[in-house]
Order: structure tokens, then sequence, then C-alpha cells
């Protein structure tokens, strides 16, 4: 069987799917809490947050598409793109964990530690997955399979974005004790430790096929052209930048909505109904199991938006799953963009129909939620299938193959959406006259409920348009699949003695 039409075992995609797993401890965490951690904890103020973000975010321009050039290169018995999970597995679980530790050195103490280990972090993040996210690219050159995998990935990616949306604000103010800075210390220890270890099996576990066409020695100069030449990449840059600055202005701002503008007693009498909510003494059964994991709403309610948001994150996590499954057989039947724009059509409207949400108004919110995991999950795994197919195309036009480089142009963009949507978010919510850990204004309020719907639903809109100019469709696909394994072929009689 040719390595472009290999199957992979049910065993390798589960192991490729655990490093996904430990990036969502890392990426869901920066989305949903990073902000509100700087603000609320550490005591950043809100511009110097959404500065920092922005402003390191250009000072690491330059690092992703050196790593995706530098995992191009490699060559090692492991492969190009496996060494890098492995070496970066440690320090990128220490270092995260870092980043939530609040040293006792004052406040510009505080704001150069954290420019350090943002910076530490992205490098690290970068330096981890790109590799990773290109080495979808290598381990099968068959479309469907990619598919696969993919779904696999993403399935691992809810299981972390399940994870840590459910545990961290609970177990903070389980574990601070009314001190959130020993808290988060803590909790993130957890997810830190973790992050090293579902690394190290991914590692272990995955292996490497789609080799590059033979003597394909070419100057980095070339990659760069194949790049900035290539219509669908200019495409998915531009779609990956908006979809990442969506969900941190929405995650960050959701934070903020169920701290700020829900009505608590609201928030707490809801959870009651789905048997959250504590009615005081000591709790018993799996109450006692929610309660160890700081999952049960207190009678007093003064842990009620933690529990509630975490409940509203995972809701949306388990229907997005379901969304993850279906989307191989989806974009098997209607092609990847197809399925794409309906998904993100429906994210459009669920997005926008939350600055309806009244603050009494809880289960509305959930519903909504509900509908948003329905349009969004199958489109998850499709962003990276197909920039994968972008990497194929590039193939198919120059013989020359950089998966690597062309992934880490687009983690480029998604670390450029994560650190816009951190500044964005930040920068909004101050504009709007937000004072942290009191009562809001309503103007304030009004700034944290356009941050949850318009201001992200419009990116969204934005995505519609990068799809429809999109040039890969599903007979154009197939048409590429089909020449390169011809292609592929050829090269292989040519080698073969």
């Amino acid at each position: 069987m040719s390595d472009s039409t290999q199957k992979i075992p049910t065993r390798e995609k589960v192991g490729y799917a655990m490093s996904d797993i430990a990036t969502n401890f890392f990426f869901q965490s920066m989305i949903l809490y990073q902000t509100r951690f700087y603000t609320d904890t550490v005591g950043l103020s809100a511009v110097a947050v959404g500065t920092m973000f922005l402003v390191l975010r250009l000072a690491d321009a330059v690092f992703d598409p050196a790593v995706g050039a530098f995992a191009d290169r490699t060559r090692t018995r492991w492969g190009s793109f496996r060494p890098w999970i492995l070496w970066t597995a440690v320090p990128f679980g220490v270092i995260f964990w870092l980043v939530y530790v609040t040293p006792d050195v004052g406040p510009a103490g505080k704001l150069i530690y954290a420019y350090l280990t943002y910076t530490l972090v992205m490098m690290l993040y970068s330096a981890n997955n790109t590799p990773y996210s290109a080495l979808m690219g290598v381990m099968t050159g068959d479309a469907s399979e990619r598919s696969s995998l993919a779904s696999y990935r993403f399935v691992g990616a809810l299981v972390g974005q399940f994870i840590i949306q459910a545990l961290p604000l609970p177990l903070v103010v389980k574990f601070g004790g009314g001190d959130s800075a020993r808290g988060w210390a803590i909790t993130m220890a957890i997810f830190g430790a973790l992050i090293i270890v579902l690394n190290l099996i991914t590692f272990a576990s995955t292996r490497e096929r789609v080799q590059s066409p033979p003597g394909d020695r070419h100057p980095l100069s070339d990659d760069l052209k194949d790049v900035l030449t290539c219509r669908p990449w200019l495409v998915m840059f531009v779609l990956t930048l908006l979809v990442f600055t969506m969900l941190v202005v929405r995650g960050s701002s959701s934070n903020y909505f169920f701290a700020y503008y829900l009505d608590q007693q609201q928030v707490r009498a809801f959870l009651g109904t789905v048997g959250l909510a504590g009615l005081g003494g000591e709790a018993t059964g799996w109450k006692a199991m929610l309660d160890g994991l700081g999952l049960l709403v207190k009678p007093d309610s003064s842990n009620a938006a933690a529990v509630g948001l975490s409940l509203f994150f995972v809701v949306g996590s388990l229907v997005q799953i379901a969304g993850i499954i279906l989307s191989k057989p989806l974009a098997d039947r209607f092609g990847k963009k197809a399925v794409f724009l309906a998904g993100v059509t429906v994210t459009t409207a669920a997005t926008l129909a939350v600055f309806a949400v009244g603050p009494t108004s809880v289960g509305l919110l959930f519903w909504l939620g509900v509908l948003w995991a329905v349009g969004w999950g199958p489109t998850v795994p499709l962003l990276w299938v197909m920039i994968a197919d972008v990497a194929d195309y590039s193939e198919w036009k120059t013989s020359r193959r950089a998966t690597g480089f062309m992934y880490a142009g687009i983690l480029f963009a998604l670390k450029a959406g994560l650190s816009l949507g951190g500044a964005l978010s930040a920068w909004i919510i101050d504009a709007y006259g937000y004072v942290p850990n009191v009562a809001q204004t309503g103007h304030a309020l009004l700034g944290i409920r356009l941050g949850a719907s318009v201001y992200p639903a419009i990116a969204l809109g934005l995505v519609i348009v990068c799809l429809a100019v999109y040039p890969i469709g599903k007979a154009a696909g197939l048409r590429i699949q089909d020449e390169l394994t011809a292609r592929r072929k050829g090269f292989q009689a040519a080698v073969t003695p």
C-alpha cells in the first residue's frame, strides 16, 4: 500500500489526539481565563493587559515561520515533526504553569513577569503546536483518512476543552480558600503536568509516512514565495485570524458576562434545576464528588458565576463532540467548504442573539450556547484539514512541499487572533468603563454584552466572506488528491530498483 493511501491504525489516531488535549489546556485557558486572571487576580489594568497581548504578538511575529521552516528541514530517525513534540513537552508544561503564578513583586514587577512568561509560553506553543499540526499532513496522504484523523484530534481537543472549561474556576475557589492567586497556581500546576505527559504519549504513538518529493531541498525563499502567492493559503490565513479573534473576545467576555451581568440568584436557581445547587450542610453521594471538585453552588451563591460558566461551556463542548463526529461524513458528502460555511452561518446567528439575553434569562443563554455549538462543532476539524489541503494545492502547483511552513503561517494567524482577541476584549471593557471586582455601571455592562455577542458576530460575518472566495471545493480537492497520488507513485517507481 502506498504512503499516499495508507490507513492509520485507530490506536495511532487516539495517540495523535492526546497532544491536542494538552494544547487545549493552554489554548482554552488563554481564551477563557487569562484576561480576567490578569485584571482581577494579578491586578494589572485592562489597558496594560490588552497592550501586552498585542505588543508581544508583534515581537513574536518571526518565530512561527522560523519553527515551520526548521521543522520542514529537520531530519531524524523519528521524522521531521515528531521530535519537536518530544523536545518541547517539558518546558511547555512548566512555563504554562508559571504564567499563572503571581509573584509578590509589586505592580511593575508583576507586569514584567507577565510579559516574560507570556512571551515564553507563546514561543513554546509555536515550537510544539506547529510541528504537531503539520504532523497530520504527513501521517497520511489520503484526504478521507486526514478527515478521520482530524475528527479524532478534535474529539481529543474537546475532551481537553471539556476539562479546562469545567474544572479550573471551581478548583481555584476550592484550592485558593479565598486567595485566588494561590488557587490559580495550584490548579495550573496540575494541568501543566498533564501537558507534559500527554505530549510524550503523542510522540511515542505516531509515525510519519508522507515524504517530500525526491531532491526537494529548496531554499527558504521558495517556501516564502509559495506561501505568499498561494491564494487558498492567504484566504485561510485571514479566516484563521478572524476565527480565533472571535473565540477569544466571545470567551473572555462570557467570563465577565456571567460574573457581572447575569443575576446570580437566577444563575443559582437555574443550576438548581440540574442538581448543581447545594442546600447547606454536608453533601453526600455524587453531590459530594461535585462538591470536591468545586462544582456545587454554595447557598450564598458566591460561586454561582464560576459554576454557571463552567456548565455553559461544558454543555457546548458535549454538543460539539457530536458535530465533530459528523464532520467527516458531512465533508465527504458535501465538501469541507460547504460544511464550514453552513456551520459558521448558524454560529453567527446564535452569537448575535446573545445580545437579546436579559440578566434573568439564564435558560435562554444556555439554549443559545447549544445552538452555537451545533453550528460550530462540524467546523472544528475542518480548518486544519483544509490547511493540509492547501499544502497539497501548493505541492500540486509547484512540485515543492512545505507543510510545516504552511502550518506555521496559519499558526501565526492563530496566535495573532489570540493576542488581538485578548487585546480587544480588554480594550472593549476598559472603553466602556469596567472596574474589577465591583458592581458595574450600565455602560460597562453594555460593553460586556457587546463583547459576548455583536463584536464576535462581526468577525464571524467576515469569515463567511472568506469562505465565499476560498477556491478549493469538493471537486477541486479530489482532482488535486488524485493527481498528487499519481505523481507520488511515479516518484516511487523512479527510485525503486
